[in-house]
């Protein structure tokens, strides 16, 4: 690994997709909602080989695509048409800090994993002419995306591959993600959520070693398996790789993915059953968990795998955790490549003799 790796991510190019006024699941209303998304390879001519792919917290697409999309890999370019879209709040697609007055920052209102999905739902109908998806993947709240996807738009989803997230966010969860709203939050400069650019490093540094210590295993601290990434000791890796990689980010957009990550949950689709919810999918599921994960430990991914048909449960170790989902463990690359490569060569239910 390279001695100077930086976690920051470099931003672009990307393509937009102009949505337009866009009614929330809440009923309020983004105006000009805007998403931001790439692709890799060509769509087919029967457009069966379509793959969607979205972001998770903190996180852009350009993440994805260094991490999981190459030639002669699961996610392979030369054979797939690979759509990564950027989220609602992320800073690239629509999100408090990009958002022009009044309705900017504080005053942006709150969307949904559904509302992410429906938006997403219309950019690979309008935009690609796109019915049905070969696969819809993604990790923690990518995961969250692709659960809903697979419940709300049922006849739409081929093939998923939710990583390292439920369909619905635990109690237990739920208490995590608060203390990361309270961690940005409880900056003095914050005050009411309006503040000049870069006053509130505090919270967002307070943030990233919550962020390190629930993501990260005590293994990778105590056999200091981040010195391969060329730091020093704890204190360097924390900081040049977890509060550097949220220094950049926008306080408003990180709490924005915050709030819809605590009320991520697909049980309206079953009237508030979650079985019931998850009864609706139709497509062949492979539910990968990380063995290590804080975040989303495998019991709580596993307590929900058995309600959905069609579906199995991967599981994969990983000393790196939950945040194992950068792709900086090898073994961990190797082994989600093989699961989505089985169920990408597995026919979906519907195809199946």
């Amino acid at each position: 690994m390279a001695e100077s790796y930086d976690s920051q991510e470099t931003h672009g190019p990307y393509d937009n997709f102009q949505v337009g006024d866009f009614i929330l699941e809440s009923g309020a209303k983004i105006r000009d909602l805007n998403l931001a998304y790439a692709t890799f390879g060509t769509l087919n001519a029967d457009k069966s080989n379509a793959i969607l792919f979205p972001s998770w917290y903190s996180g852009t697409t350009k993440i994805l695509e260094h991490a999981y999309i190459g030639s002669g890999r699961s996610l392979d370019p030369e054979r797939y048409f690979i759509i990564l879209v950027n989220q609602i709040g992320n800073g690239l697609s629509s999100s408090p800090s990009n958002s022009p007055a009044p309705f900017h920052q504080i005053r942006f209102p709150q969307p949904s994993i559904g509302d992410d999905v429906r938006a997403q739902h219309r950019l690979i109908t309008e935009r690609f002419g796109i019915e049905r998806l070969a696969l819809v993947l993604g990790g923690s709240m990518g995961a969250q995306q692709t659960w809903e996807w697979a419940v709300r738009f049922p006849d739409a989803v081929a093939r998923a591959a939710p990583i390292a997230g439920t369909a619905r966010t635990t109690p237990h969860n739920q208490l995590l993600v608060d203390t990361f709203i309270e961690a940005i939050t409880s900056d003095q400069a914050y005050g009411d959520g309006w503040f000049d650019e870069g006053a509130v490093h505090r919270g967002l540094r307070r943030h990233a070693r919550l962020f390190a210590a629930a993501g990260f295993t005590p293994r990778l601290f105590n056999e200091a398996l981040w010195r391969d990434l060329g730091f020093t000791t704890v204190d360097d890796f924390v900081t040049g790789f977890v509060e550097n990689h949220f220094l950049p980010q926008g306080p408003n957009d990180l709490l924005t993915l915050l709030r819809k990550w605590r009320g991520g949950d697909v049980g309206p689709h079953g009237g508030g059953d979650l079985a019931r919810a998850l009864a609706r999918i139709k497509a062949r599921l492979s539910i990968i968990a990380i063995e290590e994960d804080g975040f989303f430990p495998v019991a709580d991914i596993e307590a929900e795998q058995r309600f959905v048909p069609h579906s199995r449960l991967v599981r994969i170790a990983s000393a790196w955790g939950h945040l194992a989902l950068f792709g900086l463990d090898p073994a961990y690359n190797r082994a989600v490549d093989a699961a989505l490569s089985e169920l990408l060569a597995a026919p979906a239910p519907q195809e199946a003799p």
